[in-house]
């Protein structure tokens, strides 16, 4: 049976377009104080300054949606084609990253309370979870026939070997929240890091 060929465009087209809803989508979290609690010019400093975890959940994801954001144009710029194995792939890579508002906004909400280490692993989990969708993504794109020639064996090799990286750092950042939830958001965060230096260049 012949490989089915898709059009890489229209499938960047369609990938950037969910990732910019979702980055869209964190704002949604932020509510402006009420205004039976703020009276007064005191009380409304107080109210938006205890918006920092709000705040601090939206920086987080918001940043690591806009590296992982790079991160799928570098993996993109190394294939010529894609087909329907990958367009599968891509869209479960796509299904996670437009639910991440919500474990942001369950981070926002409870990192304060009693549940802030289940919101924590909840949050820290999501990104295994894209993480994963990573490496399909890789191990669907990564066939020669897709690959474009400039994309030596090197160049893939440090690809392949940062997603598989990610997903110890991810999954200990899980596991780590479940004892500490700051520390694991912490590594959950410091995995920027990675992402942000992850070179894509065929020269």
């Amino acid at each position: 049976m012949a490989t089915m060929i898709m059009d890489k465009d229209r499938t960047e087209a369609f990938s950037d377009g969910i990732f910019a809803v979702a980055i869209t989508l964190l704002i949604l979290d932020f509510k402006a104080p009420d205004r039976g609690a703020a009276n007064s010019n005191g009380e409304l400093v107080h109210a938006l300054l205890g918006l920092w975890p709000s705040l601090l959940a939206f920086l987080i994801s918001f940043v690591t949606i806009l590296v992982m954001w790079i991160n799928h144009h570098g993996f993109f710029t190394l294939l010529k084609e894609v087909d329907r194995r990958l367009l599968y792939a891509n869209g479960f890579l796509l299904l996670i990253v437009t639910m991440l508002p919500f474990p942001t906004a369950v981070l926002a909400q409870h990192l304060q309370t009693p549940a802030a280490k289940t919101a924590a692993v909840f949050y820290c989990a999501m990104f295994v979870l894209v993480n994963v969708g990573y490496n399909l993504m890789y191990m669907a794109g990564a066939r020669q026939y897709l690959v474009r020639d400039k994309a030596c064996g090197r160049v893939m090799s440090r690809v392949r070997n940062a997603y598989r990286l990610g997903f110890v750092w991810y999954s200990l950042a899980t596991v780590v929240s479940a004892f500490h939830a700051p520390a694991g958001v912490i590594i959950c965060s410091l995995l920027w890091l990675l992402w942000a230096r992850l070179d894509y260049s065929t020269r």
